[in-house]
């Protein structure tokens, strides 16, 4: 479950960005948004979903683009450019583009995160002097990195590395640690490397692989964040796979139809000498009739919806945050609609999955289907553009600007009662134009 996303100097965001889903105090109503874990008989709260607006380039994808990033930094444990450059985000790979470009002077790049797994709650947070925006010849150093578990510190690096009580993850500690527990740290202490992180390096080699193996599944399986939704492409890879076969999923073809695709069904199958199944429409028979390229005949959000249905699965089978950028491209609002509920609903939603997204459509400010603490806005200031990030429930709900849980949010929203919308208007820009026709 994640509680807590945090960055700063990442693109616009250049203060600090704090990413919430711990339940905002005296919010009344929608219970089933809560979810409760409890760990030591402390019982921790956050909330199943959220959902992000604003303005066209106000940050939005940014707040996205900065769980993706820092994710992908994490799994390969250092600050390095990665020499893959398949995904979408290309900031992931390519961390000079973090910084951000109206920075004079070089300032670090913050990173952190609040999630509970597996009965533990884990705090991790790092810092990183990238140089400043395009400096990629400058020297990349960590600056600090933090690991708590449980609220009691595991290891602090700044200057140099500090270790808490170990004791409180005896159970993770690699064997025979307690007879090596000096020579380990020493030898720590005396190999750190300026440009990778200590938690998926030194500490998971010397003192607690199980415990670096939780995060990074978690990291890998559990947090599944979408970059650019319209870029994604699902692709099958089949156990033993069979050359000029189609596999059909059940599951995938009723909620197919539930969807509207009726006339055929849909599969996955093998092309070329790659193991990797793409996805079909198949006409008769699965193994008898015909089969052709998905993209040759489905529409655009059918195939938007295929490529997101296994991942909705997976969340909600798993316990996973799902986070998608535009992730009601193409799709009819009814099947979104449906989908939030589902993560509403706490007699499905049993291992407290949760979906973050952003989007331009006003139907889901609606005080029916979100908390005030669920709504979240970010908008871009137009002197700094530097952008920021707030929920509907810090307006709070007396005087003024107060907002409360029976007000109609769209109609508010759109009467700039809110921030994080602008008034746009091209007609300047067909004036000069019809003006230059009739010089002409």
């Amino acid at each position: 479950m994640l509680l807590e996303f945090r960055t700063s100097n990442y693109k616009s965001f250049k203060d600090e960005l704090i990413f919430s889903l711990i339940p905002a105090p005296k919010q009344k109503g929608l219970d089933y948004s809560v979810l409760e874990e409890t760990i030591e008989k402390k019982t921790y709260k956050g909330l199943c979903s959220a959902v992000i607006y604003g303005p066209n380039a106000s940050g939005k994808t940014n707040i996205i683009g900065a769980m993706d990033t820092f994710k992908s930094v994490v799994l390969r444990g250092n600050i390095r450019n990665e020499d893959d450059k398949k995904e979408p985000n290309a900031a992931a790979y390519a961390l000079e583009l973090i910084p951000n470009s109206a920075m004079d002077q070089a300032e670090p790049v913050c990173f952190g995160i609040k999630f509970i797994t597996d009965k533990l709650f884990i705090e991790y947070d790092f810092s990183m002097d990238l140089g400043k925006f395009l400096e990629i010849e400058h020297p990349r150093r960590v600056l600090s990195e933090r690991l708590s578990v449980n609220h009691s510190l595991i290891f602090s690096r700044n200057q140099g590395l500090e270790f808490g009580n170990l004791q409180i993850i005896r159970e993770f500690l690699v064997n025979a640690f307690e007879r090596n527990e000096d020579g380990a740290i020493a030898l720590a202490k005396s190999n750190l490397n300026e440009e990778e992180l200590f938690l998926m390096n030194g500490f998971k080699t010397m003192f607690s692989a199980k415990l670096v193996t939780l995060i990074r599944s978690w990291l890998e399986q559990k947090f599944m964040v979408i970059y650019r939704a319209d870029a994604m492409q699902l692709i099958r890879k089949l156990s033993d796979p069979k050359k000029k076969s189609v596999y059909v999923e059940k599951t995938l073809n009723e909620a197919a139809a539930y969807f509207g695709i009726n006339s055929n069904a849909l599969g996955y199958a093998i092309e070329g000498d790659s193991d990797e199944a793409k996805l079909f429409s198949v006409f008769g028979e699965p193994q008898k009739g015909v089969a052709i390229p998905a993209e040759l005949f489905e529409s655009y959000g059918t195939i938007r919806f295929v490529n997101m249905f296994p991942l909705i699965v997976n969340a909600l089978l798993n316990g996973g945050v799902l986070v998608v950028d535009e992730f009601d491209a193409s799709i009819h609002p009814m099947a979104l609609m449906n989908i939030i509920n589902i993560f509403h609903n706490d007699e499905i939603n049993i291992h407290h999955a949760q979906l973050i997204f952003n989007t331009h459509n006003p139907i889901f400010l609606n005080s029916n289907l979100y908390r005030r603490d669920e709504i979240k806005f970010v908008e871009r200031d137009d002197e700094s553009h530097f952008s920021s990030h707030y929920s509907l429930s810090d307006f709070g709900t007396v005087g003024k600007n107060g907002v409360r849980k029976n007000e109609d949010y769209m109609k508010n929203y759109f009467v700039d009662r809110y921030g994080a919308i602008k008034d746009v208007d091209f007609t300047p820009v067909f004036e000069k134009l019809m003006s230059y026709g009739k010089e002409v």
